[in-house]
């Protein structure tokens, strides 16, 4: 039950944080595709860098074994095609499912919307999985990582991932700073 209400806790805390940063409104995410407004992917990189060292340095200093982490595994062609779903719903509705329930809690009607088209499309998905089964199953690769991909060391691709990062928020940040 602790494990439900820290988890409940942290995702409170995620949302409210996309609310502050404006992340329900889908005007200010669909600046993100036409490279007006660069809140997602700064929002983004923080948290996955946030996420890689701490998992990393916790590993480190033993204060659990990061070893230990689920990896789901890497089913290449129905995860493309997933992600291009996900990609056209986002561009479509301007929300993606975490930012969707930032809006509808905020109000939103694009979020209920949005809520709306993933629970019916889940739903789909549902019925249909005998008939996608073997699809979905399809071009299996196990859990793909950037360590295993490239044969590095963990603590070198946690430092190029971060030097790579840091120095995309810099560039973002001399864009921003340009009248």
């Amino acid at each position: 039950m602790n494990d439900l209400l820290m988890a409940g806790g942290i995702g409170a805390a995620f949302g409210c944080a996309l609310e502050c940063a404006g992340l329900g409104d889908p005007p200010k995410l669909a600046g993100q595709f036409y490279l007006r407004d660069f809140t997602v992917l700064k929002v983004m990189l923080s948290a996955m860098l946030t996420a890689m060292l701490g998992a990393f340095w916790g590993g480190q200093l033993g204060m659990f074994d990061s070893a230990a982490f689920y990896l789901p595994d890497t089913y290449l062609l129905p995860q493309l095609l997933g992600g291009m779903v996900f990609g056209l719903g986002f561009v479509l509705s301007g929300l993606c499912p975490g930012t969707s329930c930032v809006a509808l809690a905020s109000g939103r009607i694009e979020g209920a919307a949005t809520m709306l088209g993933l629970f019916v499309g889940v739903l789909l998905v549902g019925l249909a999985f005998p008939a996608i089964e073997p699809f979905y199953r399809s071009t299996p690769f196990g859990s793909l990582t950037l360590q295993r991909l490239t044969g590095l060391p963990d603590g070198v691709v946690v430092a190029l991932v971060t030097v790579v990062a840091v120095s995309v928020l810099a560039w973002i940040a001399k864009r921003e700073a340009r009248p």
